[in-house]
């Protein structure tokens, strides 16, 4: 492999929550559980002996929650401030927290939701929700996630890759509207479904929206107006078409409506489709200023996107011991579920980082090109695998690769895998 150099190392982001579970909750002086919310949070906070020494709602304001961390820092030292929500309304008072001289630390939604299961009561508060962090942090701190400080470019990317996550599921919704629409009017005019992302596709139906409008315009016509956006697939595509038209001769009841219904939707698919590309660009301008970018990118399969996601989730990998930490936390890891002798053997999570687990997954799938994830896919397929199964366990190899990349500041290098 080629060295990056040092400057990589130096200059990395670190990971936003660390997978290994463990916290430094030594020299503590008050625990204090934050049940977040939009206007107020609610504060428990309990000395390591269990007393306590706070419980009221916050104003989710930078001066009052200041005052308060101030406050307890004076009087008992060390504050660990525990939330169940470190992004979006819990952002705040995490910066204020470590401004203010204190620790932070993250109590996953679910596990705190399992921990609050054992206390007596059925009511779920915004006061019991606080008192149960605050007790999870102070008794059991394995359960924490530490929250590690992420760099400037870090922070922008976690803002443009998820509001790029969030384009990409209404660019799926409104195609799979469509793509339905089109179905059920003419089954065989579906051809167009599969090219939805395709310019000259989402400006045909537009213009056209239904069989009678695109019967109107003719079929030389059309294939002359696409043609520009799509020179060597105009023909076929206006022949597909035509070709499904010919074969019905009954219309189906609500089809005159699609010159109204599918234009728009073409309209709206079209526009998230410019606002994906702009943002990309944006991204990748600030993957050019990122020392990771390069590493990351020469892996095969991983393009902007991809590199953003896997800045904004791994980060430079110092939060994860271990290679099987890193699969482990994408959700790529077998889990052993043994039961007498009923039940043995190793099955796929369902837990995981979703993001992280789906970046993988898909960037396995692009690098089918590559003769080293090509063959190591081809072996698995062998062995009885399906597709699926075949992508995941690629993905799971390209983790301790990418481990691997991230812990030496390397370029990607193509090497025969060892299928075990």
């Amino acid at each position: 492999m080629r060295e990056y150099g040092a400057d990589v190392k130096a200059g990395t982001a670190r990971a936003p929550v660390r997978e290994d579970g463990l916290h430094d909750s030594d020299g503590v002086g008050v625990f204090l559980g934050l049940d977040v919310g939009k206007t107020a949070h609610h504060g428990h906070g309990l000395t390591p002996a269990g007393k306590k020494v706070f419980d009221k709602p916050l104003p989710n304001s930078e001066p009052k929650l200041r005052a308060v961390f101030d406050k307890l820092a004076a009087k008992f030292g060390t504050v660990l401030v525990v939330v169940d929500q470190p992004a979006s309304i819990g952002a705040l008072p995490l910066t204020v927290a470590r401004d203010a001289g204190c620790k932070v630390a993250y109590l996953p939604g679910l596990a705190m939701r399992r921990i609050a299961d054992l206390y007596p009561g059925e009511a779920k508060t915004d006061a019991k929700d606080a008192a149960v962090i605050a007790d999870a942090a102070r008794t059991m701190p394995h359960t924490l996630r530490s929250l590690e400080l992420t760099d400037e470019i870090t922070a922008e990317l976690t803002v443009l890759a998820g509001f790029d996550q969030d384009l990409a599921s209404e660019a799926t919704r409104t195609s799979n509207r469509i793509r339905g629409l089109l179905t059920s009017s003419t089954p065989r005019w579906s051809v167009l479904g599969p090219r939805l992302d395709h310019q000259a596709v989402t400006w045909l139906l537009e213009r056209h929206g239904s069989p009678a409008a695109l019967r109107k315009a003719g079929r030389r016509r059309l294939v002359e107006l696409v043609r520009p956006k799509a020179p060597r697939m105009a023909q076929r595509l206006i022949d597909e078409v035509f070709d499904a038209l010919d074969e019905q001769t009954v219309v189906v009841p609500g089809t005159g409506t699609l010159d109204i219904v599918i234009p728009s939707l073409a309209r709206s698919l079209a526009a998230v489709h410019e606002q994906r590309r702009a943002l990309e660009a944006q991204i990748q301008t600030l993957l050019e200023a990122h020392p990771l970018a390069k590493v990351l990118t020469s892996m095969p399969g991983v393009a902007v996107r991809t590199a953003a996601v896997l800045l904004v989730t791994v980060g430079d990998g110092t939060s994860f011991p271990t290679a099987a930490h890193l699969a482990s936390y994408a959700g790529l890891a077998p889990a052993t579920k043994s039961s007498g002798t009923s039940i043995h053997g190793e099955h796929a999570p369902r837990g995981g980082n979703r993001q992280l687990k789906r970046a993988m997954f898909l960037s396995a799938f692009a690098a089918l090109h590559d003769p080293a994830s090509r063959t190591y896919y081809d072996k698995c397929r062998a062995r009885g695998k399906t597709h699926t199964q075949a992508l995941l366990r690629l993905a799971r190899h390209r983790i301790s690769v990418l481990f691997a990349m991230l812990r030496d500041g390397t370029f990607y290098e193509p090497r025969a895998p060892r299928l075990t």
